[in-house]
């Protein structure tokens, strides 16, 4: 039986109990956040070998490559670990310029509104594309 170590700069990257670390995609030319997703060690690997974002889906518990099913695929030009090494952030390339399942460039597309009476949550980035036909199927 071969055993493997971890490579030396994976292992300085803090995972939590679930094996998971945030990774926060940004844009590399404009700097708008894009989004947020899980990676685990398997996952912070192949992105760095394909140079393509590779994430941890917990809700399907397998790796997701992003624009597996959509092609809105995001190429990485750098990677980043905050001073606690507990975040990524990946400077990508958004292919096709949608990040979010809604069809909309980026996930973060509401804003509080902190004007009226109440706090209210205010959509503010339209929709690009129908996200029925990206996925074939509905999304919320």
């Amino acid at each position: 039986m071969t055993r493997t170590s971890t490579p030396d700069w994976l292992s300085e990257l803090r995972f939590d109990a679930q094996g998971l670390i945030p990774a926060i995609a940004q844009d590399a030319d404009t700097g708008t956040v894009l989004m947020m997703a899980w990676m685990n060690a398997e996952s912070v690997q192949e992105t760095v070998r394909t140079g393509r974002a590779v994430y941890f889906s917990r809700s399907r518990q397998r790796l997701w490559r992003k624009g597996e099913e959509s092609g809105h695929i995001q190429q990485v030009h750098d990677i980043r670990l905050d001073c606690d090494g507990d975040v990524l952030l990946l400077k990508v390339t958004q292919v096709g310029g949608i990040a979010c399942h809604t069809g909309r460039e980026r996930c973060f597309f509401r804003g509080l509104d902190t004007q009226g009476a109440e706090p209210v949550w205010v959509t503010q980035d339209p929709v690009l594309k129908d996200p029925d036909t990206i996925y074939h199927t509905p999304h919320a």
